[in-house]
């Protein structure tokens, strides 16, 4: 991704070499000079989680002290951000914990997309730019607009993105919910809006283990839809099995980003590249320009 991203602006990745220690400790040396220079630093925090976290905190540091003028950190995909609020008395808040951890590293912006809590961004005491891939997903699904489609948020926190897709396809909403128990069990999950007969195109901002996806495709097709099911998520983590529970024999296709870097080829899989996003948003951060403009050329979308 930082490649693409590198390429995008006519630019070269900075020289850097990253090692590890015989006991597991990361090492890392910047290679040339950043004094008085604008730094971004590309770092999805995708797994292994830990390790990227890692890196991208001794970089920062690093960086810090080699009297780099300006750090702005790229964060793809910002791990930890499921949990953002305290769930029980004695919970932590490990999103929280994060965001100051990069701010203490040294990290002075934040460019992330699509976060799961848009209140993260109020974790920060520095600028955080939210990016949307919802222009990516609209473009691609942008044919299907004239089909009998409806858009599916397969719960409540996936409602927004999901409303934002379906005014821009100009589609029918439903919401998966349950009545009682769980959306994990397809018994339990109703829909507010209807679907049957229409193709259903599932969003989600991320997916990790697939079950969520697995139980609403399953109720779905209890509940009549017809059997071509779409999935698209910002953020594909696919942990473990997920690819497994995600691609169904009825599931004709899912649809990610790059934010997270897919290992596994599959033939119903599409991968959207977000480099021109991050592109745009690292030329216009440098140039202090607004980042509310952001149009997604033909080429790209295609």
């Amino acid at each position: 991704m930082a490649q693409r991203i590198a390429s995008e602006l006519g630019a070269s990745l900075g020289k850097l070499l990253v090692r590890r220690f015989s006991d597991g400790e990361i090492r890392i040396e910047c290679h040339e000079s950043v004094r008085g220079c604008d730094v971004f630093v590309i770092q999805s925090l995708c797994p292994p989680i830990h390790d990227h976290l890692m890196e991208l905190l001794i970089l920062l540091d690093a960086l810090r002290r080699a009297s780099a003028a300006r750090l702005t950190v790229v964060i793809p995909y910002y791990a930890y951000a499921r949990q953002e609020k305290k769930t029980s008395p004695r919970a932590p808040v490990p999103a929280k914990v994060v965001a100051d951890m990069l701010t203490t590293a040294g990290a002075q912006r934040v460019i992330t997309m699509d976060l799961h809590a848009e209140a993260i961004t109020g974790f920060f005491h520095i600028p955080v730019d939210d990016l949307s891939a919802l222009s990516l997903l609209t473009r691609h699904f942008f044919p299907l607009s004239g089909e009998e489609i409806v858009v599916v948020a397969p719960d409540a926190g996936a409602v927004r993105l999901a409303r934002a897709v379906a005014q821009q396809l100009k589609a029918p909403l439903a919401v998966a919910y349950a009545r009682t128990g769980r959306t994990e069990n397809p018994a339990h999950i109703q829909f507010a809006g209807d679907v049957a007969g229409l193709k259903p195109l599932i969003i989600e901002d991320m997916i990790v283990t697939g079950k969520r996806v697995q139980s609403c495709v399953k109720a779905l097709l209890r509940r009549g839809c017809q059997p071509e099911v779409r999935v698209a998520a910002t953020h594909g983590v696919l942990a473990g099995d997920a690819m497994e529970r995600v691609m169904q024999p009825e599931v004709a296709e899912l649809v990610v980003t790059d934010t997270v870097p897919q290992r596994r080829e599959h033939s119903h899989v599409t991968v959207i590249s977000t480099a021109h996003l991050f592109a745009e948003a690292i030329r216009r951060v440098y140039h202090d320009r607004t980042l509310d403009t952001i149009v997604i050329p033909q080429a790209v979308a295609d």
